[in-house]
């Protein structure tokens, strides 16, 4: 099937069966953030919009574990870069509607929190169409070691997803059925 058509049947799958009430596992994500090795961690996030899975219980669960947060702001050119943001920051809505952190100190993120509308078992996903998430692992690959964890609604797993030479497979993809071994 299509990018195009498998994006239709999942947006509307995911607005019709939307529930707030679940959610990914903090101690997953944390165990997941852990295997990093390395001292002082950024994550990169998303705020939810679009009744995407609602990550923030997880940004607040790690933000009170003191990792540093930082949201994406689109830039010109079908670009973007990660700011850092707290709880307690002000937010501003973009022009595409998403709460952006107002742009003060660039961050380059060690783990990135991704969301995604549908994805495949080999951890291909299809975004929104617009390839900001691609763009950016490739751009933040080149520089530094990033571990990439898709975001989703279990529902939303697709057979196969036909890839192009620009998409990003993810590290790990997460859903409200994953669970710690």
């Amino acid at each position: 099937m299509h990018k195009k058509k498998i994006r239709k049947k999942i947006l509307n799958l995911r607005k019709k069966n939307y529930n707030k009430l679940l959610s990914i596992n903090n101690l997953l994500v944390l165990r997941l953030i852990k295997k990093f090795k390395k001292n002082k961690i950024n994550i990169g996030a998303y705020y939810p919009v679009n009744y995407e899975i609602d990550c923030l219980n997880i940004l607040n669960f790690l933000e009170d574990k003191k990792y540093s947060i930082s949201l994406p702001v689109i830039k010109k050119n079908r670009d973007m870069n990660f700011y850092k943001w707290s709880f307690k920051d002000p937010l501003r809505i973009s022009k595409f509607g998403i709460p952006e952190p107002l742009k003060l100190k660039i961050v380059k993120p060690d783990v990135l929190l991704i969301p995604l509308v549908a994805y495949d078992s080999r951890f291909y996903r299809i975004g929104y169409g617009g390839g900001y998430y691609d763009r950016y692992l490739t751009k933040i690959k080149k520089i530094k070691k990033i571990k990439s964890i898709g975001l989703a609604f279990s529902f939303q797993e697709v057979s196969k997803i036909k890839i192009d030479k620009y998409d990003q497979k993810l590290d790990v993809i997460l859903t409200e059925k994953s669970f710690i071994k």
